[in-house]
């Protein structure tokens, strides 16, 4: 299964949504990580916190919709 698991990581990068889908929630993360380390937030943090959170987890679903579609065999490279 580990190696299956990687065969599709390789074919997932292969697809430029995907990738770009992968650096855009690479941000978020990073971003929301700034913002856990302080001890209080603004408003505007707060939402900016939310909105990231929104927008990371949409970004995670439609990635695992890619891998799907791979994992299916519906895209073939």
């Amino acid at each position: 299964m580990a190696q299956s698991t990687g065969v599709l990581k390789e074919r997932l990068l292969t697809n430029e949504e995907y990738r770009r889908l992968e650096q855009q929630h690479h941000e978020y993360e990073t971003r929301l990580q700034t913002l856990t380390e302080k001890a209080v937030l603004t408003d505007e943090e707060q939402v900016e916190e939310t909105t990231l959170k929104k927008k990371k987890l949409q970004v995670k679903d439609r990635m695992e919709a890619i891998a799907r579609q791979y994992r299916e065999g519906a895209v073939h490279i």
